[in-house]
C-alpha cells in the first residue's frame, strides 16, 4: 500500500485495505495525516520538505531520502517498492485536493504498469487499473467504466453498453462514461496500445 498527499480516504474499502495492508509506503506528505489517524507507515519516501521535524525524529528509522526533483513523491514511493521486490501495490490518496496533482498521479499509472504483476490506484469512487495487453475484468450490471488511451491504437470491447470495435479514441473523453452489461467485460488491445480502465466501485451506488 502507498498513501499519497492527495485526500485521504473515507470510504469504507479504501480504509478497509489500510488497516488490512501488509506493508504501507507513505509519500512524506502524508505522514502528518497517517500518524493522525493512528496509522504508523513501514516507509517513508521523498524529498522530506513536507514532513515536520518531530515527525522526521520519530520516524528517522523508515525515512528514505530521494532529492530527486525530476520525478515527484510518489514516484519516488513507487520505485522504492519495486527496488524492495513488491510484485501487487495498491495506491491511495493519489487523487483529490489539487485537479492538476489529480491528473498527473493517474496518468503515472501507465509508467508503473511494467514495473509490477499488479498496480492500481483507489479513491473513494473509483479504482483506475492501467493495462499493457488485452485484459477481462470482474464487472457488475451497470458499473460505469471509463476508458483513457495514452496511444493512438485501436481498441475493441465487449460486456459495456456501448462497445467499441478497433477504434482509435483521440482524446481522453472519448472512451468515458460506459457502462458494464454483467459480470465481466473484456478490453482488447492492439500491441504498444497502452490503456488505463476506470471502475466505478460498488459502494457508491449504495
Amino acid at each position: 500500500m502507498i498513501v499519497a498527499n492527495g485526500r485521504f480516504p473515507s470510504a469504507e474499502l479504501p480504509l478497509r485495505l489500510l488497516k488490512e495492508a501488509k506493508t504501507i509506503i507513505a509519500c512524506d506528505g502524508a505522514v502528518k495525516t497517517l500518524y493522525e489517524k493512528g496509522i504508523h507507515p513501514d516507509a517513508i519516501v521523498g524529498d522530506l520538505d513536507s514532513i515536520p521535524a518531530g515527525l522526521r525524529e520519530r520516524y528517522a528509522d523508515r525515512i528514505h531520502h530521494v532529492e530527486d526533483q525530476e520525478i515527484n513523491d510518489l514516484t519516488k514511493s513507487v520505485r522504492f517498492a519495486h527496488t524492495q521486490g513488491y510484485r501487487e501495490v495498491l495506491i491511495l490518496g493519489a487523487t483529490g485536493l489539487r485537479e492538476d496533482h489529480t491528473l498527473g498521479n493517474i496518468s503515472l499509472l501507465m509508467d508503473y504498469a511494467h514495473l509490477f504483476k499488479r498496480v492500481e490506484m483507489l479513491s473513494d469512487y473509483g479504482l483506475f487499473t492501467p493495462i499493457l495487453e488485452t485484459t477481462t475484468f470482474a464487472s457488475y450490471p451497470g458499473q460505469q467504466i471509463s476508458i483513457f488511451v495514452s496511444s493512438s491504437r485501436e481498441i475493441s470491447t465487449e460486456g459495456l453498453r456501448w462497445p467499441i470495435r478497433r477504434r482509435k479514441l483521440t482524446s481522453w473523453w472519448q472512451g468515458t462514461l460506459n457502462e458494464a452489461l454483467g459480470d465481466q467485460f473484456t478490453v482488447t488491445l492492439s500491441p504498444d496500445c497502452r490503456v488505463i480502465i476506470y471502475r466505478e466501485a460498488s459502494h457508491t451506488k449504495e
